[in-house]
């Protein structure tokens, strides 16, 4: 990506759902270790109350002083908000439970579906020479969410290989058409990544073929299967690629970062 003045400015890319529980906060997190490891600076921008995404990666609540809360309503600059990870080549804007009160601050003001856009183009981003920026949305359709996409070059949705899995999916389908057809006409679909899924499993098989019937090249080809010590490595507040980095769910989070890197050797996915 480049910006008005010629110089690179992140990809900035939100990962949503909003249906809990389908491995979204992992995917930002793991994502964004094995991005880190191959060398990409990344910035995760923690737009979820529950700050699911600071505690994963060991951002202690009396750390968060200045947080995504600040960022879209107090106008702070960003080298107050944005914390150095102990993964090298990672920082996160944190969040806390100050940020479940946003949607109500912002619905009076006017550019309440820019504010976080107006953050992350700030001309001090250039100082971080980051090359993708990943925004944590909250499990809901709500106005952060919308913000997030505003602010954004394209969605990544993480589907959980469950049953009902893919029910839902239209409207989120839908809020990105109308945040393209209102306030962000590039708005792109990164993809479509299949979490927890169970090879053994034949309700993960029959939902893979569903999703890659329905939605075709939008779905990745890595598959994010089942681990145990993915299910682990937040309670250490750790990557799985730092907490067992040789384990089944540290490779697919490897395997999801090249293929979203060779996507984006190109563009990305319409």
């Amino acid at each position: 990506m480049n910006d008005q003045d010629g110089k690179n400015s992140p990809k900035i890319i939100s990962l949503a759902n909003q249906k809990g529980g389908v491995g979204k906060t992992t995917t930002v997190i793991n994502l964004a270790a094995a991005l880190a490891e191959n060398g990409k600076h990344i910035l995760i921008v923690d737009l979820d109350p529950q700050g699911n995404s600071s505690t994963g990666l060991g951002i202690q609540p009396d750390k968060r002083e200045f947080t995504t809360f600040e960022l879209l309503l107090e106008d702070v600059d960003l080298k107050s908000v944005i914390l150095e990870t102990e993964v090298e080549n990672l920082a996160i804007v944190p969040a806390t439970v100050d940020l479940s009160s946003a949607d109500i601050e912002l619905y009076n003001n006017e550019k309440r579906v820019f504010k976080l856009r107006e953050a992350l183009t700030q001309p001090s981003m250039s100082d971080f020479n980051f090359d993708f920026i990943l925004i944590d949305c909250p499990p809901s359709l709500n106005l952060l969410t919308i913000n997030a996409m505003v602010a954004s070059n394209s969605v990544l949705i993480p589907l959980q290989s469950e049953f009902f899995a893919l029910e839902g999916l239209s409207q989120l389908m839908l809020t990105i058409r109308e945040v393209r057809a209102t306030a962000n006409k590039d708005l792109r679909i990164e993809g479509v990544v299949l979490t927890m899924f169970d090879s053994r499993n034949n309700l993960s098989l029959l939902v893979e073929e569903d999703a890659r019937e329905n939605l075709g090249d939008l779905v990745f080809k890595s598959k994010i299967p089942r681990n145990v010590r993915v299910s682990e490595a937040p309670s250490h507040s750790k990557p799985v690629l730092s907490y067992d980095s040789t384990s089944k769910g540290a490779q697919a989070y490897r395997d999801l970062a090249n293929e979203f890197l060779k996507n984006n050797q190109s563009t990305s996915v319409e």
